[in-house]
């Protein structure tokens, strides 16, 4: 029996069967993203806190059960998920707020949460005997899906801003794939590779347009709630881009409230940049309606101009009586910085745009004392250096002298 009910259109909601192979809608088009509906009743005989006591494998394949892969034989080996979860007392009390959890997703294989989406990506594309593989990417989705394809020995094509970060330029070509720079936005390096799937017949892993990625996305809100013996925050921060991770997240929240593992969804709190802020837009507007702006951010993972997976993430927002928050470059820098010295984890500009976003909701006093946080960095900060540099002072000049450093020294107890 399969866990998978129906694909489903969320603009018009025109149900199709899983076995039409499709991407959007017919009917709605590029706009007419599918969810994947999934046999509740089903997969609750299959997934409860006893079994997941009792299961000593921690990755997200912990909750096979609720993800909608049949044959297991395209499970790549290298581990993903389970992720460390960080009460972040030092920070709690820093900013005085009772309870930050911090969900560090950049210990992942090529670290960031992508690798999550990757992971599913990969082992339906062997499931549905496709040989190429393509994504469109702003750097950590194309890196995930080189570094799962390797492992699994799949042809891949890459399409990324020529203006993405080196590092992230970088792992694409360490891993094998086959890299175009387009000398353009993110958002027209992914028309482009929309095109070329269209046209060449390659599997798609671009989770604006899959709809099996956000399955593996939503495992990062599985471990949370086991990592916190089912005890759900009242708030959950994301940075958001496309839309596809504060959707897959949520998914994953109602799915634990569905299958009963825990009593409540938390609120979804998402945060974009101010000059990349079309799902704010649309959550203030009260319609899902994405209208274009040329996006203006440092935070590059999450520099959108038309946000793929909008709808969802309009939805996401609302279902959970959350809300949306725009922050600057230069919050941003900050919390790259904050969170980095009281917790120990370094992400890049995106990864920490969702603290950014707590940082801003505690200066304008909209957190409410009792509410307990957690938030996911999503990425490294080793994947921009260039942009962390501006975070940060520079290294201090010193030469080989005892008597030098001393005097160093004192100055710094000084200032």
């Amino acid at each position: 029996m399969s866990k998978v009910k129906n694909l489903k259109c969320v603009k018009c909601g025109s149900v199709y069967h899983e076995k039409d192979d499709l991407y959007v809608c017919p009917k709605c088009g590029i706009e007419g993203i599918l969810d994947v509906v999934l046999d509740y009743d089903y997969i609750e005989k299959n997934i409860s806190k006893k079994y997941l006591k009792e299961n000593n494998d921690y990755s997200m394949w912990r909750y096979l059960p609720s993800i909608p892969i049949e044959d297991t034989s395209g499970i790549q080996p290298i581990k993903v998920g389970w992720t460390p979860l960080y009460k972040a007392e030092r920070l709690s009390k820093n900013l005085k707020l009772p309870t930050i959890y911090i969900k560090d997703d950049t210990r992942n294989p090529t670290a960031s949460l992508k690798d999550r989406a990757s992971a599913v990506g990969v082992a339906k594309a062997i499931e549905l005997g496709k040989k190429v593989m393509c994504a469109a990417s702003t750097g950590n989705a194309a890196s995930s899906l080189s570094g799962f394809a390797a492992c699994a020995g799949i042809e891949n094509y890459i399409f990324v801003p020529e203006t993405a970060p080196e590092a992230k330029i970088t792992q694409l070509l360490i891993y094998g794939s086959k890299v175009f720079l387009v000398k353009g936005t993110y958002d027209e390096a992914v028309d482009l590779c929309f095109e070329a799937a269209e046209k060449f017949g390659w599997y798609n892993r671009s989770c604006a347009i899959n709809p099996y990625l956000v399955e593996g996305k939503k495992t990062v809100a599985y471990e949370i709630c086991e990592q916190l013996n089912f005890n759900v925050p009242d708030i959950v921060v994301m940075a958001v881009g496309d839309g596809c991770s504060i959707a897959g997240a949520y998914k994953g929240f109602y799915e634990c409230f569905r299958l009963g593992l825990t009593d409540k969804i938390p609120k979804m709190v998402g945060v974009q940049a101010e000059g990349s802020n079309p799902v704010t837009r649309a959550v203030e507007s009260g319609k899902p309606v994405f209208d274009y702006k040329k996006p203006k951010t440092i935070a590059d993972s999450i520099s959108v101009g038309i946000p793929r997976n909008g709808i969802k993430a309009f939805n996401a927002i609302k279902e959970s009586n959350g809300f949306m928050i725009d922050v600057s470059d230069d919050e941003i820098l900050d919390a790259m910085r904050i969170l980095a010295r009281n917790t120990g984890v370094f992400g890049e500009p995106a990864g920490v745009t969702s603290f950014a976003g707590i940082l801003k909701m505690k200066r304008l006093g909209i957190l409410d004392d009792y509410e307990s946080i957690a938030t996911i960095v999503s990425g490294s900060g080793l994947k921009d250096i260039k942009s962390a540099s501006l975070a940060c002072p520079k290294g201090i000049s010193v030469k080989p002298d005892i008597n030098e450093l001393y005097n160093i020294i004192q100055n710094l107890k000084e200032e």
